[in-house]
Protein backbone atom coordinates (compact mmCIF):
# COMPACT_ATOMS: atom_id res chain seq x y z
CA UNK A 1 0.00 0.00 0.00
CA UNK A 2 1.16 3.48 -0.95
CA UNK A 3 2.28 5.97 1.91
CA UNK A 4 -1.19 8.31 0.76
CA UNK A 5 -3.11 5.47 0.78
CA UNK A 6 -2.31 4.59 4.35
CA UNK A 7 -2.83 7.72 6.05
CA UNK A 8 -6.25 8.40 3.46
CA UNK A 9 -7.05 4.84 5.66
CA UNK A 10 -6.02 6.05 8.57
CA UNK A 11 -7.65 9.35 8.59
CA UNK A 12 -11.32 7.41 7.63
CA UNK A 13 -10.35 5.43 10.75
CA UNK A 14 -9.91 8.56 13.26
CA UNK A 15 -13.35 10.37 11.31
CA UNK A 16 -15.44 7.17 12.39
CA UNK A 17 -14.08 6.50 15.98
CA UNK A 18 -15.65 7.29 19.16
CA UNK A 19 -13.07 6.21 20.95
CA UNK A 20 -8.84 7.07 20.86
CA UNK A 21 -6.69 4.96 22.50
CA UNK A 22 -3.29 6.42 22.73
CA UNK A 23 0.21 3.85 22.85
CA UNK A 24 3.07 5.04 23.23
CA UNK A 25 6.63 4.16 23.67
CA UNK A 26 10.48 6.27 23.85
CA UNK A 27 9.95 7.69 20.60
CA UNK A 28 7.02 9.83 21.74
CA UNK A 29 9.03 11.74 23.88
CA UNK A 30 12.47 12.29 21.02
CA UNK A 31 11.03 15.08 19.52
CA UNK A 32 10.06 17.11 22.99
CA UNK A 33 14.00 16.63 23.18
CA UNK A 34 14.05 13.90 25.31
CA UNK A 35 17.55 11.52 25.10
CA UNK A 36 16.65 7.76 23.01
CA UNK A 37 18.58 5.70 25.39
CA UNK A 38 18.38 3.20 21.74
CA UNK A 39 21.53 1.29 21.99
CA UNK A 40 25.17 2.02 24.26
CA UNK A 41 25.99 4.87 22.39
CA UNK A 42 22.58 7.17 22.60
CA UNK A 43 22.85 6.55 26.43
CA UNK A 44 26.53 7.33 26.60
CA UNK A 45 25.31 10.87 24.47
CA UNK A 46 22.91 11.57 27.08
CA UNK A 47 25.27 10.50 30.44
CA UNK A 48 28.70 10.49 29.40
CA UNK A 49 30.28 10.29 32.94
CA UNK A 50 28.38 6.75 33.25
CA UNK A 51 30.57 6.25 29.96
CA UNK A 52 34.05 7.02 31.56
CA UNK A 53 32.60 4.07 34.38
CA UNK A 54 31.87 1.79 31.52
CA UNK A 55 27.84 1.74 33.06
CA UNK A 56 25.15 0.67 30.46
CA UNK A 57 21.67 1.84 30.99
CA UNK A 58 20.50 -1.07 32.21
CA UNK A 59 23.39 -0.89 35.26
CA UNK A 60 21.59 2.11 36.19
CA UNK A 61 18.27 0.73 35.83
CA UNK A 62 18.39 -1.96 38.70
CA UNK A 63 16.75 -1.25 42.46
CA UNK A 64 20.84 -3.01 43.48
CA UNK A 65 22.57 0.01 42.08
CA UNK A 66 20.73 2.25 44.75
CA UNK A 67 22.02 -0.11 47.64
CA UNK A 68 25.55 0.02 46.24
CA UNK A 69 26.09 3.28 45.08
CA UNK A 70 23.10 5.52 46.15
CA UNK A 71 24.66 8.81 45.05
CA UNK A 72 25.55 7.66 41.41
CA UNK A 73 21.63 5.77 41.08
CA UNK A 74 20.05 8.95 42.32
CA UNK A 75 22.42 11.36 40.23
CA UNK A 76 21.02 9.36 37.17
CA UNK A 77 17.37 9.16 37.89
CA UNK A 78 17.35 12.91 39.53
CA UNK A 79 18.83 14.22 36.15
CA UNK A 80 15.89 12.61 34.55
CA UNK A 81 13.38 14.01 36.73
CA UNK A 82 14.90 17.02 36.49
CA UNK A 83 14.59 16.55 32.72
CA UNK A 84 11.19 15.59 32.43
CA UNK A 85 10.00 18.48 34.82
CA UNK A 86 11.54 21.23 32.44
CA UNK A 87 10.31 19.54 28.85
CA UNK A 88 7.77 21.35 27.33
CA UNK A 89 5.69 18.06 25.31
CA UNK A 90 5.52 18.45 21.31
CA UNK A 91 3.13 19.67 19.19
CA UNK A 92 1.97 16.01 18.58
CA UNK A 93 0.42 15.29 22.28
CA UNK A 94 -1.99 18.37 21.31
CA UNK A 95 -3.02 16.68 18.06
CA UNK A 96 -3.67 13.66 19.44
CA UNK A 97 -5.52 16.22 22.65
CA UNK A 98 -7.85 17.61 20.21
CA UNK A 99 -8.64 14.14 17.82
CA UNK A 100 -9.67 12.62 21.22
CA UNK A 101 -12.12 15.70 21.80
CA UNK A 102 -14.72 15.27 18.81
CA UNK A 103 -14.97 11.24 19.90
CA UNK A 104 -17.61 10.67 22.38
CA UNK A 105 -15.37 8.34 24.21
CA UNK A 106 -12.90 10.62 24.53
CA UNK A 107 -8.94 9.35 25.01
CA UNK A 108 -7.37 6.18 26.57
CA UNK A 109 -3.61 5.79 27.17
CA UNK A 110 -1.31 3.17 27.24
CA UNK A 111 2.54 4.27 27.86
CA UNK A 112 5.99 2.73 28.89
CA UNK A 113 7.24 5.86 29.18
CA UNK A 114 7.96 7.29 33.21
CA UNK A 115 8.13 10.97 32.36
CA UNK A 116 4.57 11.96 32.99
CA UNK A 117 4.07 14.08 29.51
CA UNK A 118 0.82 12.97 28.91
CA UNK A 119 -0.47 14.24 31.59
CA UNK A 120 1.17 17.51 31.56
CA UNK A 121 0.18 18.18 27.79
CA UNK A 122 -2.94 18.42 29.37
CA UNK A 123 -4.65 14.68 28.80
CA UNK A 124 -6.65 13.39 31.76
CA UNK A 125 -4.55 11.58 34.24
CA UNK A 126 -7.73 9.21 35.25
CA UNK A 127 -7.08 8.01 31.50
CA UNK A 128 -3.35 7.15 31.54
CA UNK A 129 -2.24 4.14 32.23
CA UNK A 130 1.76 3.92 33.02
CA UNK A 131 2.80 0.10 32.56
CA UNK A 132 6.61 1.23 33.06
CA UNK A 133 5.71 3.23 36.40
CA UNK A 134 6.27 7.25 37.12
CA UNK A 135 9.18 9.26 37.65
CA UNK A 136 7.38 11.57 39.35
CA UNK A 137 6.23 8.92 42.55
CA UNK A 138 8.39 7.62 44.83
CA UNK A 139 8.68 4.38 46.88
CA UNK A 140 10.43 2.96 49.63
CA UNK A 141 13.95 1.30 48.82
CA UNK A 142 13.11 -1.89 51.14
CA UNK A 143 9.54 -1.65 50.93
CA UNK A 144 8.61 -1.10 54.14
CA UNK A 145 5.49 -0.14 52.63
CA UNK A 146 3.20 -0.73 49.21
CA UNK A 147 2.32 3.54 49.71
CA UNK A 148 4.14 5.53 47.27
CA UNK A 149 4.24 9.47 47.48
CA UNK A 150 4.51 12.57 45.36
CA UNK A 151 8.31 13.30 44.32
CA UNK A 152 7.37 17.30 44.24
CA UNK A 153 9.38 18.06 47.36
CA UNK A 154 12.53 16.11 46.07
CA UNK A 155 14.73 19.23 44.29
CA UNK A 156 17.84 16.78 42.71
CA UNK A 157 21.11 18.64 42.22
CA UNK A 158 23.57 16.77 40.26
CA UNK A 159 27.08 16.96 39.53
CA UNK A 160 27.33 17.00 35.75
CA UNK A 161 30.84 15.77 35.51
CA UNK A 162 30.77 12.96 38.13
CA UNK A 163 26.79 12.54 37.80
CA UNK A 164 26.29 12.04 41.51
CA UNK A 165 23.63 13.39 43.62
CA UNK A 166 25.21 16.45 45.31
CA UNK A 167 21.82 17.30 47.59
CA UNK A 168 20.03 15.27 50.36
CA UNK A 169 18.53 11.85 49.02
CA UNK A 170 14.86 11.49 49.96
CA UNK A 171 13.79 9.20 52.70
CA UNK A 172 11.11 6.66 53.36
CA UNK A 173 8.65 8.88 55.40
CA UNK A 174 7.96 5.77 57.12
CA UNK A 175 10.68 3.62 58.12
CA UNK A 176 13.66 6.64 57.29
CA UNK A 177 15.31 4.12 54.47
CA UNK A 178 16.20 5.60 51.05
CA UNK A 179 13.81 6.09 48.47
CA UNK A 180 13.33 5.03 45.14
CA UNK A 181 11.49 6.52 42.18
CA UNK A 182 8.13 4.26 41.41
CA UNK A 183 9.72 2.63 38.41
CA UNK A 184 9.63 -0.34 37.06
CA UNK A 185 13.64 -1.76 36.63
CA UNK A 186 15.35 -4.82 35.68
CA UNK A 187 15.27 -7.84 38.18
CA UNK A 188 12.87 -6.17 40.19
CA UNK A 189 10.84 -7.32 42.52
CA UNK A 190 10.80 -4.62 45.03
CA UNK A 191 8.53 -2.36 42.21
CA UNK A 192 5.01 -0.97 44.20
CA UNK A 193 3.10 -1.65 41.37
CA UNK A 194 -0.78 -1.48 43.00
CA UNK A 195 -0.94 2.40 41.52
CA UNK A 196 -0.97 1.04 37.77
CA UNK A 197 -2.97 -2.19 38.69
CA UNK A 198 -5.68 0.40 39.25
CA UNK A 199 -4.76 2.82 36.26
CA UNK A 200 -4.89 -1.08 34.26
CA UNK A 201 -8.55 -1.36 35.64
CA UNK A 202 -9.78 1.94 34.91
CA UNK A 203 -8.21 1.80 31.14
CA UNK A 204 -9.62 -1.87 30.91
CA UNK A 205 -13.34 -0.22 31.69
CA UNK A 206 -13.30 2.60 29.56
CA UNK A 207 -12.56 1.02 26.54
CA UNK A 208 -14.56 -1.86 27.04
CA UNK A 209 -17.42 0.76 26.50
CA UNK A 210 -15.97 1.72 23.09
CA UNK A 211 -17.63 0.42 19.94
CA UNK A 212 -15.54 1.95 17.16
CA UNK A 213 -12.28 2.92 19.17
CA UNK A 214 -9.14 3.96 16.78
CA UNK A 215 -5.54 2.65 18.29
CA UNK A 216 -2.59 5.26 17.30
CA UNK A 217 0.93 4.02 18.53
CA UNK A 218 3.82 6.45 18.94
CA UNK A 219 7.37 5.07 19.26
CA UNK A 220 7.16 1.81 20.23
CA UNK A 221 9.69 -0.83 19.38
CA UNK A 222 10.21 -4.24 19.22
CA UNK A 223 13.44 -4.58 22.03
CA UNK A 224 10.52 -4.27 24.53
CA UNK A 225 7.31 -5.07 22.68
CA UNK A 226 5.19 -4.78 25.56
CA UNK A 227 3.36 -1.44 23.97
CA UNK A 228 3.04 -3.32 20.24
CA UNK A 229 1.55 -6.04 21.69
CA UNK A 230 -0.92 -3.57 23.75
CA UNK A 231 -1.79 -2.06 20.75
CA UNK A 232 -2.78 -5.30 18.66
CA UNK A 233 -4.54 -6.49 21.02
CA UNK A 234 -6.96 -4.33 20.87
CA UNK A 235 -6.79 -2.76 17.25
CA UNK A 236 -9.38 -4.37 15.46
CA UNK A 237 -7.86 -3.82 12.70
CA UNK A 238 -8.02 -0.10 13.58
CA UNK A 239 -3.96 0.48 14.12
CA UNK A 240 -2.00 3.49 13.21
CA UNK A 241 1.22 2.79 14.18
CA UNK A 242 3.60 5.51 13.64
CA UNK A 243 7.44 4.59 14.30
CA UNK A 244 10.75 6.04 12.38
CA UNK A 245 12.49 2.59 12.21
CA UNK A 246 10.17 0.02 13.08
CA UNK A 247 6.48 1.03 11.19
CA UNK A 248 6.30 -2.85 9.91
CA UNK A 249 2.79 -3.46 11.05
CA UNK A 250 0.71 -7.10 9.76
CA UNK A 251 -2.18 -6.21 7.79
CA UNK A 252 -5.07 -7.81 9.96
CA UNK A 253 -3.84 -4.67 12.74
CA UNK A 254 -4.07 -1.68 10.41
CA UNK A 255 -1.38 0.51 8.82
CA UNK A 256 1.87 1.35 9.81
CA UNK A 257 3.20 5.19 9.38
CA UNK A 258 7.02 5.45 9.07
CA UNK A 259 8.43 8.72 10.24
CA UNK A 260 9.33 10.81 13.67
CA UNK A 261 6.33 10.86 16.07
CA UNK A 262 5.42 15.08 15.82
CA UNK A 263 5.85 15.34 12.04
CA UNK A 264 3.74 12.22 11.27
CA UNK A 265 1.02 13.31 13.55
CA UNK A 266 1.11 16.77 11.94
CA UNK A 267 0.92 14.71 8.30
CA UNK A 268 -2.17 12.85 9.71
CA UNK A 269 -3.79 15.65 10.62
CA UNK A 270 -3.43 17.69 7.93
CA UNK A 271 -5.33 14.62 6.17
CA UNK A 272 -8.24 15.16 8.32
Amino acid sequence: MRDDEKLEKAAGWLREADGLLITAGAGMGVDSGLPDFRGQEGFWRAYPALRHKGLSFEDMADPARFAEHPELAWGFYGHRLKLYRETVPHEGFAILRRWAQRMSHGVFVFTSNVDGQFQKAGLPEHRVHECHGSIHALQCLVTCTDDTWSATDFHPVVNETTSELESPMPRCPRCGALARPNILMFDDWGWVGLPYEKQQQRLATGISSVSKLVVVEVGAGVALPTVRRFSERFSAQRLIRINLRESNTKPPHGVGLEGAAAATLKTLDAQL
